[in-house]
């Protein structure tokens, strides 16, 4: 008797378990699901010094994007790039997305911004000599899922044209 009720109290324990993380997963999708998309209007963009992304002909900075809105958003994946010229006319951009030079990629998720928060990737490029070095004053950054961007001062000499720049994340460790 006692072995049956010790059986039907753990399969009872399981049971709820079961049940509290099914809830629990099911509420955090549902609290993302419900968080609009940020747009581009709601975001500030910067380019911050890391500091030590230097070496071997690349160099890099970290991206970031905050939630300068009142309300939550969400984004997620790759931000789009694309190099300017002192007019703003686009330049030759190669972007390629996924690990850097310095910094593994940390891949697609769905981050949920607060009001004031930020999130960053990492930006590299080389700066050697080849057939085409892209002079560039701007640097255009298109948030994912978005069509219109933001524009950054960007004063830099990159080989052929080409970014790398890693997913999205709450914290790139370079």
């Amino acid at each position: 008797m006692r072995t049956a009720l010790r059986k039907a109290a753990t399969v009872t324990a399981a049971a709820l378990a079961a049940a509290t993380v099914a809830t629990a997963t099911h509420d955090a999708s549902a609290a993302t699901a419900a968080t609009p998309t940020c747009r581009t209007q709601d975001l500030r963009a910067s380019l911050t010094d890391s500091g030590h992304q230097i070496g071997m002909s690349h160099q890099g900075t970290l991206l970031r994007l905050t939630n300068a809105s009142s309300h939550s958003c969400a984004l997620r994946g790759y931000p789009g790039l694309q190099l300017e010229d002192a007019g703003h006319r686009p330049l030759t951009t190669n972007t390629h997305w996924g690990s850097t030079y310095f910094a593994p990629d940390p891949g697609k998720k769905t981050l949920i911004l607060g009001p004031g928060r930020s999130v960053e990737a990492d930006l590299v490029w080389a700066h050697a000599d080849a057939p085409v070095m892209v002079e560039a004053t701007y640097l255009e950054i298109t948030p994912p899922a978005s069509t219109s961007h933001l524009t950054v001062p960007f004063q830099q000499i990159v080989t052929n044209g080409d970014l790398s720049v890693t997913a999205l994340a709450y914290r790139i460790d370079v």
